[in-house]
């Protein structure tokens, strides 16, 4: 089964990705550029979320990419007590890392949290308006 019918049965969505040059790996941000432009109705309104781990720095660059998947197709963005990353060369340095260990946990807590009341509740998606392109080319 490839990526778009798994996002035609789940409820919600975690991307998560190592920081590779102060950034996502190029592999993925191709993959999820293809699939979110070409698969939009799947995505709305599903709860989303991105995890991130780095060794040093870029965990925030990466993180702010990542989400921008998530805000251009109205999709809730799950959040935690701080950005969503851990760091870490090795397993084992990253389970040394208890405040990214705590931000996970905080993260799942709140995903659930949002699914279940999306789950429970009966309210409608809101209506969408036609969309209008702008061009900033005078």
């Amino acid at each position: 089964m490839d990526f778009v019918e798994k996002m035609k049965e789940c409820d919600g969505i975690v991307i998560g990705a190592p920081v590779y040059y102060a950034g996502p790996p190029g592999s993925l941000c191709a993959i999820l550029d293809r699939v979110f432009f070409s698969a939009t109705e799947y995505f709305q309104f599903k709860p989303a979320a991105c995890v991130v781990n780095c060794r040093r720095g870029g965990a925030s660059a990466t993180f702010d990419r990542l989400n921008k998947y998530f805000t251009i197709l109205q999709m809730p963005v799950v959040s935690s007590q701080y950005w969503n990353s851990t760091h870490g060369h090795t397993p084992d340095e990253v389970r040394r890392d208890l405040e990214g260990l705590q931000t996970m946990r905080t993260l799942g807590n709140n995903m659930a949290y949002l699914l279940k009341t999306a789950a429970q509740s009966n309210v409608p998606r809101p209506a969408q308006e036609p969309w209008i392109g702008t061009n900033f080319i005078s």
